[in-house]
């Protein structure tokens, strides 16, 4: 069965610091629980590596839609069934909404049983107040791709596809 997670922080940066840092994926294991690796293969494509109920898990999700500043869709195309969007939203003079929305199939007993006990939700939760903590305490983000993606193709931010 299919569940659903949404949280939302608001981050004191501004919002193109906020958003090129998100689009930094190779950083998630500094602030996203579980999660060991994530390997940037090209533009639209990406590989995780995390421990999710004590297990070793893997796949690779494809970046759909990404518009600077505003959003970026996702979905797994191997592995473990999940998707989502992140939004950005300025909300003041230098502050930054962040809204994330995941869906995701729990596998295995002790997984549907976390997610009943509202592991997963708890786990979003803080992932995003730790990036955050992350961004809030950075001089600087540590790298911006500002491409876009439409329909699951690339156009970078010089008009033409290219590696973030």
């Amino acid at each position: 069965m299919e569940q659903r997670i949404e949280h939302s922080e608001i981050v004191n940066r501004p919002i193109r610091m906020v958003y090129n840092q998100w689009t930094q994926s190779e950083e998630f294991p500094r602030f996203m629980e579980g999660v060991k690796s994530v390997r940037q293969i090209d533009d639209t494509h990406q590989e995780w590596h995390a421990e999710i109920g004590g297990r070793e898990v893997s796949w690779q999700a494809e970046i759909i839609d990404q518009v600077p500043d505003e959003r970026i869709v996702w979905r797994s195309i191997s592995g473990r069934r999940n998707g989502g969007k992140i939004e950005f939203r300025e909300v003041g003079a230098g502050q930054t909404e962040v809204k994330l929305v995941m869906e995701y199939d729990p596998e295995g007993a002790l997984e549907k049983a976390g997610d009943a006990m509202g592991v997963a939700d708890r786990r979003v939760k803080g992932d995003l107040q730790r990036f955050k903590a992350f961004v809030e305490s950075a001089p600087a983000e540590t790298g911006a791709w500002r491409g876009e993606v439409h329909r699951g193709q690339t156009q970078g931010p010089d008009g033409n596809s290219g590696i973030r």
